[in-house]
């Protein structure tokens, strides 16, 4: 770095604005300049100049000659640079006493924060369809070891669920597990049956019951998407909750087994012992 602008990055450093430092460093090379000559030495937009004398003036870093033509010249560096160091000193002894005002009304803040608990900051309560889909597609994403999943629709996410494609593949190279449970009735449906085959390539294992309580999620039992039908038929409302607790994501993990075991896989089913006949 060339000498003069290591002391205009050093002024700046303590104070100056980048055309107050040059400015400033082409006064003390000669006795006075006027404004013209300073703004031409200093490569100062002649504008600014003006302004930039008036400022070092101000700051007792500079002297203006009043005259026919105004000329104006440097304080001696050692007492400029006195100066600036004390207009630093002042400034950080105003920082020092906002610290400690906003440290005195913010520590009681804080310690009141420390003690409060809420019984429920476990559960984000979730109703629109799109956040939803955003949390499907994140719990998919967390999921390290096993994903569990009870399907039935009506379906937020994207018919082509790509992140749970890409945390199938996942799981399985990492030898975890990904399984889902479906209803007979989604046998009928061509676009579910294509994504029941696309998520077996990718590693998922599928089985399917007569009937399934609620759409669920489970990732490493600790993480847990359900949706809460609205109990008044026909009116279509969901409401999904997202939950971190593994005690209950434990439980529920209990119950998805507890289906999976008496479900069909779905050769079992096209071969007729997995549909009942009436």
């Amino acid at each position: 770095m060339e000498p003069e602008q290591e002391s205009v990055n050093s002024l700046v450093a303590l104070g100056l604005s980048r055309y107050e430092a040059r400015v400033y460093l082409a006064l003390v090379r000669r006795d006075s300049y006027t404004a013209a000559e300073v703004a031409r030495e200093a490569e100062v937009p002649r504008q600014r100049i003006y302004d930039v004398l008036d400022g070092l003036v101000r700051a007792q870093l500079a002297v203006a000659h009043r005259g026919r033509v105004a000329t104006f010249g440097a304080v001696a560096p050692e007492l400029a640079l006195t100066r600036l160091m004390a207009r630093q000193r002042e400034a950080l002894e105003r920082l020092e006493h906002v610290s400690t005002g906003l440290t005195a009304a913010l520590l009681p803040l804080w310690e009141a924060g420390r003690s409060h608990t809420d019984p429920l900051d476990y559960i984000e309560v979730l109703r629109d369809p799109r956040t939803i889909a955003e949390r499907f597609a994140d719990i998919q994403d967390q999921a390290g070891r096993e994903l569990l999943t009870f399907c039935r629709p009506p379906f937020v996410a994207p018919a082509a669920n790509l992140p749970g494609l890409k945390a199938a593949r996942r799981l399985r190279r990492r030898g975890g597990t990904v399984r889902a449970l479906y209803t007979f009735d989604a046998l009928s449906d061509e676009e579910v049956l294509e994504n029941v085959a696309r998520f077996g390539e990718a590693g998922e294992e599928a089985r399917f019951t007569e009937e399934l309580p609620l759409k669920l999620v489970i990732a490493d039992a600790s993480l847990v998407l359900c949706d809460m039908p609205d109990p008044v038929a026909g009116t279509g409302a969901t409401t999904a909750l997202y939950i971190e607790h593994p005690a209950l994501a434990a439980c529920l993990r209990l119950a998805f087994l507890t289906v999976w075991e008496g479900a069909e896989t779905i050769q079992r089913v096209r071969d007729g012992g997995g549909v009942r006949q009436g």
